[in-house]
C-alpha cells in the first residue's frame, strides 16, 4: 500500500505547488491564494518543504496535462532549478493526467487527495482509523492500477503492437491486481461494518439511559480537541497542525448539577475533502447522525474563517439529521484582534478558558432538562429503585447502612414521583 501512495514523511522533501483557475470550474474547484496556502500547510504537515508556487489561469483544464503542455514544461524547469522532488497539484488529477505529468516533470506527482491520504495514513492511531484510511487508499488506488501496469498492458486496442514477451501476462496481472484490491476492499468494509455495529450497541445503551449526545465539528485545526480537553479535563493530544485528530474521542461531561452529556470530537473537515474519504470515514462521522446538538468550532483568527465555516456547514447539512440545533463556537478569540471579533456565536478561547462558562450554559439550555439533587434512603427491599436510579439518574454517592441504602443522586423531574416517598428531609 505504501508503495502505491508513496509517503513524504520523515525527511524534508522539496515540493512545488501548482494550482489551476478555470472559468469552467465551479467556485469550489478553483485554486487560489488561500487554497494554495492551505496546501502548503498540508505539505508541511506531511513533512515536506515548499520551494515554489505556481497558479495557472485557463479557460478550461487541458485534457492531457490539466495545466497545458507549455506550462508543464515551464514547471519542469522550475522543478529542476529548485531541486524539487515532488509536484503537488491543488486540483484533482485524473490517473492519466498524473502519469503524463510525471513523464514531463520528471518527478513524483500528487494531487490534493493523494496528499491528504498520505497525511491520514500517518495520523491514524486506532485500529478503526487505520481501517478507514486503508479503505480510502484502495479506493484512490483502484483507478490508477492501469498506469502502474502501463508497461505491460496490451496496446492493440489503439492499433499498436504489444511488445515481445508481454502478450497476455500484463493484462492478466492487471486484472489479478484489481481482483485482489476489490476483495481486500470488501474485507475492510465488512470490518468497518462490525465497528459500526459496536458503535450502534454503545449508542443504544446511551439512548436507553437518555444521555444527550453532543458532537464537536469544525474545519481542521480549528481547536476541537483542545475544546474537548478544556470541557472534560481530558488529556487528548492536541497539536497545532492539520488533521491531528482522525479517531473519534468520546467523553462524559456533567454540567453543573443538571445535565449529563456524551461529547464526541470528530475528524476535521477541509476544502475538497475526497468523496471516498468521506465514505471511508462514515463510521467516525456517523456520530453526527445521532447527535442531539452540534458544536461547530470556528477558528476566527484565520482570515479565511467564513469560507472554512461554509465548508463545515455544507458537510453538516449532508451528514447531520435535519433540525438538530447547532451552536457556533467562535474559538481563538484570545489571538483575534478586537476589531475583527464577530457578533455571531459564542466567543471562546479553548486554550485559555475564556468564554467556556457561557458555552456550558448554552449547551445545558439546548439539551438539558430540569433536575434536582436528592438525598434518598431506600429500603433494602427496593433494589429495583436502586437499579432504576443507576440507569436513569446520576448517582453521586451510595452507602449501605443499618437503616437502608443512602443515595445522593441527580434526578430528572419526570422521575421524581418514583422516588418521592424516599427523600430524606433536611
Amino acid at each position: 500500500m505504501t508503495e502505491k501512495i508513496k509517503t513524504i514523511r520523515g525527511t524534508k522533501e522539496k515540493a512545488v505547488l501548482i494550482g489551476l483557475v478555470c472559468r469552467s470550474f465551479d467556485e469550489e474547484e478553483n485554486s487560489g491564494e488561500e487554497s494554495l496556502k492551505e496546501l502548503a500547510d498540508l505539505v508541511d504537515t506531511a513533512g515536506g518543504e515548499v520551494t515554489a508556487t505556481v497558479l495557472q489561469n485557463r479557460d478550461e483544464p487541458d485534457v492531457r496535462t490539466c495545466i497545458g503542455a507549455g506550462k508543464a514544461k515551464e514547471i519542469a524547469e522550475l522543478i529542476e532549478n529548485t531541486e524539487a522532488e515532488l509536484a503537488v497539484f491543488d486540483n484533482e488529477l485524473t490517473p492519466s493526467q498524473a502519469r503524463t505529468l510525471e513523464e514531463i516533470l520528471n518527478c513524483r506527482v500528487l494531487d490534493r487527495s493523494g496528499l491528504i491520504l498520505d497525511i491520514f495514513a500517518g495520523r491514524a492511531r486506532t485500529a478503526e482509523g487505520k481501517l478507514q484510511v486503508e479503505l480510502a487508499q484502495y479506493k484512490y488506488l483502484l483507478p490508477r492500477l492501469t498506469g502502474m501496469w502501463g508497461h505491460l498492458v496490451r496496446q492493440t486496442a489503439s492499433g499498436g503492437k504489444s511488445p515481445i514477451g508481454t502478450r497476455g501476462p500484463g493484462e492478466t496481472q492487471l486484472e489479478t491486481d484489481r481482483r485482489h484490491v476489490r476483495a481486500h476492499m470488501q474485507k475492510l468494509e465488512k470490518e468497518l461494518e462490525s465497528v459500526r455495529r459496536a458503535r450502534a450497541t454503545q449508542r443504544r445503551r446511551r439512548e436507553k439511559n437518555e444521555i444527550p449526545v453532543v458532537a464537536i465539528v469544525g474545519y481542521t485545526n480549528a481547536g476541537k480537541s483542545t475544546l474537548l480537553n478544556r470541557l472534560t479535563g481530558s488529556s487528548i493530544e492536541a497539536n497545532d497542525r492539520l488533521f491531528d485528530t482522525l479517531d473519534t474521542s468520546t467523553r462524559r461531561l456533567v454540567i453543573g448539577e443538571r445535565t449529563e452529556i456524551v461529547i464526541s470530537d470528530t475528524v476535521g473537515f477541509i476544502r475538497r475533502l475526497p468523496t471516498h474519504l468521506i465514505e471511508a470515514f462514515k463510521a467516525t462521522l456517523e456520530e453526527l447522525s445521532y447527535a442531539d446538538l452540534i458544536l461547530h468550532v470556528i477558528d476566527i483568527s484565520n482570515p479565511d474563517w467564513m469560507a472554512q465555516a461554509r465548508v463545515t456547514e455544507k458537510l453538516c447539512d449532508e451528514l447531520a439529521p435535519e433540525g438538530v440545533e447547532r451552536i457556533l463556537v467562535m474559538n481563538k478569540a484570545d489571538v483575534c484582534p478586537p476589531e475583527d471579533l464577530p457578533n455571531a456565536g459564542i466567543l471562546i478561547s479553548a486554550k485559555t478558558g475564556e468564554g467556556i462558562e457561557n458555552l456550558l450554559e448554552a449547551i445545558a439550555a439546548a439539551v438539558g432538562e430540569n433536575t434536582r439533587k436528592l438525598e434518598l434512603l431506600l429500603p433494602f427491599r427496593r433494589g429495583d429503585l436502586l437499579d432504576f436510579l443507576k440507569r436513569k439518574a446520576i448517582v453521586e454517592k451510595l452507602a449501605y447502612t443499618e437503616n437502608g441504602v443512602e443515595v445522593t443522586a441527580i434526578v430528572r423531574e419526570r422521575y421524581l414521583g418514583r422516588v418521592r416517598d424516599y427523600v430524606r428531609e433536611g
